[in-house]
């Protein structure tokens, strides 16, 4: 009796070990369900599979935490002006400013489905964000296609209305919707319309530094067409549970 429970404990403790041994999250939220302890900071995660581990920022802290960054600006120390294979890839450093790369981006957004959260500051210290029910893109043979749900909120306002369903154009690769490229005239890479309410990949500076319109790091339903902003951060967060084993 006493060799066949210990067998069984045995057994236990090494299902135990084996579970956290290979424990693969797919994002945030998956670390944050692991350990709901978890503080914002630098984790990895494997939305591609167990062969290509990916490092990301997760911020645990706003609204409840187990959110995915995927752009981020805070002091300029990037170059956000770069050509496709950049942003297809990603770039930047995970701890400070980065973008994570569409194919990445893709890679979430087709494993679960997600809401989308901007938040932004200005020079001032006053802040805002902009919320969305649901944020995915398609693979790049679609161009990386944006796709929004309805604007549910946030004293940022609706700065992508005019961008659901754009593709991604950057100064090499223009899909926008004008007879120019966005791009190139803006000094970014977005989704770009004909050309743009938000700016979010555009030149990094101090309000008032530029004197070029419209090619700042813009949210203009909050701050208009000239404002740069101070900081701004985009995440991703599942609204609903992965189907897929870990």
């Amino acid at each position: 009796m006493q060799v066949t429970l210990f067998i069984a404990l045995l057994v236990l403790v090494a299902s135990v070990h084996s579970e956290s041994q290979f424990y693969l999250p797919i994002d945030c939220d998956d670390i944050h369900r692991h350990d709901n302890s978890s503080s914002s900071g630098v984790y990895t995660i494997y939305p591609g599979g167990p062969t290509t581990p990916l490092h990301v920022y997760c911020d645990m802290d706003t609204e409840g935490g187990r959110w995915t960054v995927f752009q981020r600006r805070i002091d300029g120390t990037e170059n956000f002006y770069r050509p496709w294979s950049h942003y297809k890839t990603g770039f930047g450093t995970v701890a400070g400013e980065y973008w994570l790369g569409l194919e990445n981006i893709f890679l979430l957004t087709v494993r679960k489905k997600n809401e989308l959260r901007v938040d932004m500051q200005d020079w001032e210290g006053g802040q805002a964000s902009s919320q969305y029910s649901s944020f995915s893109i398609d693979s790049e043979k679609a161009g990386y296609q944006l796709h929004l749900g309805s604007f549910i909120g946030g004293a940022g306002g609706d700065g992508l209305a005019g961008h659901n369903s754009m593709k991604f154009t950057t100064f090499d690769k223009d899909q926008d919707q004008w007879d120019k490229n966005c791009a190139q005239h803006f000094l970014g890479g977005f989704w770009y319309n004909a050309c743009h309410t938000a700016n979010p990949n555009g030149m990094y500076a101090p309000h008032g530094a530029i004197g070029f319109e419209n090619v700042h790091v813009i949210w203009h339903p909050w701050k208009g067409w000239n404002y740069s902003l101070k900081t701004v951060a985009m995440k991703i967060r599942s609204v609903s549970r992965c189907p897929c084993a870990h």
